[in-house]
């Protein structure tokens, strides 16, 4: 498509709120959308009209949050992109054909002797090879040569497959965005920064490890995200990544895991699988066994071992061997257990979660009570040993915005703080959606979701290799 319009064309903005404006000749045109998508198209069809007025395609430079885009508009609201600086049109070709392939069409005129064609592949002379060094008499011993007679190889065979090839590594295209709407249009353009950052957060979560893994959810004080953050974490990877995955409820005092999750089609609790604990260990259970035990999240995939917060703490005691065996259970039904915890940290059933933790993570609110409560927990357990050091070294914090009116400059205090204590920090938007009630990722807004994503991407990267 030719542009013929004018040098200067349109320009059109497109707000982060959805709403846009396209300005002609000086003169600003409001559209008043929702949603980035429907604005793009709404200017796409006024830069056709204009195009079928003048009778040739238009120039009309878009502008969003992330980037600038210059395209042509014809008269039938086919939309090219139009370079500015010299950079290479995106091409509809995914593809190329290579070098090997390209053939030069014969000519009348042609050279038409022959040529030698020259096999660059190294031969054998048929005759005696002459050699620079001087003659060597009859008397004279022979020398033995330090460098060994070149041995005959056959020449390593280029794979048929090409899942392999790096070429062949293809990224998706672009789906969101500007960039998404030119590739839904026919224009193949790959993701922007964002939508590439989430991309490699979901292939982190998704990732299977040989070998259970084991997150522990901590903070001594109640009321701090703990239980919000097992439920979405576990959503997360379990949206992302399959089945295998399971949040337990280790605690000793009226766990509310439960009361926030799903219930499944029984009352099972964790202490009905520790009494079944050596069937299910044995050779003689099966896979679904296990569901008699715990309850199945049907829209967020995940499992949930209850406790039992309606009896007395002094009614339903855990001993940390009783910590072991539902442990093991856990491991060979599941691929990922997330651990619920109490707020008792002298506990021997808080204690021997830690034992069992491959990473860390510490669950508080913008409150200063909280923060305040966390940062004394990585302090003890930097003292206790140097596995329980390197767990807290190498946590994850979880930071979410209790209160919907918390000042920025509060929340970004917290989150600065936990920089300098642990790994990595992800703050967590305030969302209506995780006040009360069940709690489900479907729920949350995009923004939170996005966050919680980022949050379940970082516990991941912690995560070695071994079993």
């Amino acid at each position: 498509m030719r542009d013929s319009s004018t040098e200067d064309g349109l320009h059109a903005t497109i707000h982060p709120d959805g709403s846009a404006v396209l300005v002609v000749d000086e003169t600003p045109r409001e559209i008043h959308t929702q949603h980035a998508e429907d604005a793009r198209r709404e200017i796409v069809r006024l830069t056709a009209e204009i195009a079928r007025q003048l009778d040739a395609p238009i120039r009309v430079i878009v502008t969003e949050p992330d980037g600038e885009w210059p395209l042509v508009v014809d008269g039938d609201e086919r939309v090219e992109y139009a370079a500015t600086d010299g950079s290479a049109r995106p091409s509809f070709a995914t593809d190329p054909t290579p070098a090997s392939r390209i053939t030069r069409p014969a000519t009348a005129d042609a050279d038409t002797r022959p040529v030698t064609v020259i096999d660059p592949s190294p031969t054998r002379a048929a005759g005696p090879v002459r050699s620079s060094e001087p003659p060597r008499s009859s008397d004279e011993p022979a020398r033995v040569s330090a460098r060994p007679e070149a041995e005959t190889t056959r020449p390593q065979r280029e794979t048929f497959l090409t899942g392999d090839r790096e070429e062949d590594q293809r990224e998706e295209p672009a789906t969101r965005g500007f960039r998404g709407a030119m590739t839904r249009m026919g224009m193949r353009m790959g993701p922007g920064a964002d939508e590439r950052a989430e991309r490699e957060d979901q292939l982190a979560v998704g990732q299977h490890w040989p070998g259970p893994r084991t997150i522990a959810v901590v903070n001594g004080k109640g009321g701090s995200g703990k239980t919000p953050t097992t439920i979405l974490t576990g959503a997360v990877f379990a949206r992302f990544g399959g089945a295998g995955v399971l949040a337990w409820d280790n605690n000793q005092t009226r766990g509310t895991l439960g009361w926030r999750t799903e219930q499944g089609p029984h009352e099972s609790t964790l202490h009905d699988m520790l009494g079944a604990s050596a069937h299910l260990l044995s050779t003689d259970a099966q896979a679904a066994d296990v569901a008699n035990y715990v309850h199945h999240q049907r829209q967020d995939r995940f499992d949930v071992l209850r406790s039992q917060p309606i009896a007395l703490a002094s009614e339903q005691r855990v001993s940390a061997e009783d910590v072991d065996k539902i442990h093991a259970v856990a491991a060979r039904y599941y691929r990922l257990i997330i651990m619920d915890s109490g707020n008792d940290e002298s506990d021997p059933l808080w204690l021997r979660m830690i034992d069992r933790t491959d990473q860390l993570v510490v669950a508080t609110t913008s409150r200063d009570e909280h923060a305040e409560a966390g940062a004394l927990l990585l302090d003890a357990l930097a003292e206790r040993d140097e596995r329980s050091a390197q767990l807290a070294a190498n946590a994850v914090t979880v930071v979410s915005q209790a209160d919907q009116k918390a000042p920025a400059s509060e929340v970004r205090r917290v989150v600065d703080g936990y920089r300098k204590l642990t790994r990595d920090v992800v703050q967590i938007p305030f969302d209506p959606a995780m006040i009360d009630g069940h709690l489900h990722f479907s729920a949350l807004r995009p923004t939170t979701q996005r966050a919680w994503l980022s949050a379940a991407a970082a516990m991941a990267r912690g995560f070695s290799g071994g079993s």
